[in-house]
């Protein structure tokens, strides 16, 4: 008889990079290639499939390493998707195509969350407020969230037949002021 052609599912494992350092930002310019990423890894051969960078340039030390919540659900077209969902210590729940890692959403946890105005789901960057940034002229107050994060190490579970998602979530707001170091 005739096996059907079944496309091989991919094997992957995800985990998310931390910040950069030093915390003064003005102290290494540009994006700070690859932390604050969400990776996509073949566990076979170790390849990366996808990086998907949260917050380039990280100002705020919102190491993005915690939870990666896995899940399959319905999108507005109707399609099943395998989906990663990563709530972030800047703020913002991410939802990713978990196999490509396409970013399919982006959305702060509250209206508090003020470092970012929204983010792009096109080029998928953060349009930052410069009112809240950590630049060595400014001092920044009541940047939300802290560097610790309004999501950080707590452990979160989805429930498929409710379809929800339950997560511990921190309302800590800060000051920043960056110093130079020799």
């Amino acid at each position: 008889g005739l096996v059907p052609h079944m496309t091989p599912r991919p094997n992957l494992f995800h985990y998310g990079s931390g910040n950069p350092a030093p915390w003064n930002e003005t102290m290494r310019p540009g994006d700070n290639k690859w932390t604050m990423t969400i990776w996509g890894r073949d566990a076979d051969t170790g390849k990366a499939k996808f990086g998907y960078q949260k917050t380039p340039h990280d100002e705020w030390d919102y190491a993005g390493v915690n939870v990666m919540i896995l899940s399959e659900q319905t999108d507005k077209a109707g399609k099943k998707r395998k989906l990663l969902t990563h709530p972030d210590r800047n703020g913002i729940v991410y939802t990713l195509d978990r196999e490509n890692g396409d970013l399919i959403s982006a959305n702060k946890l509250d209206d508090t969350v003020n470092w970012v105005k929204q983010v792009d789901l096109k080029t998928g960057l953060p349009v930052r407020d410069p009112e809240f940034g950590t630049r060595m002229d400014h001092k920044g107050k009541e940047i939300c969230p802290s560097a610790m994060g309004y999501h950080n190490q707590g452990h979160d579970s989805y429930d498929p037949t409710k379809e929800l998602f339950f997560m511990g979530i921190n309302h800590i707001c800060m000051d920043w002021e960056p110093f130079m170091l020799p």
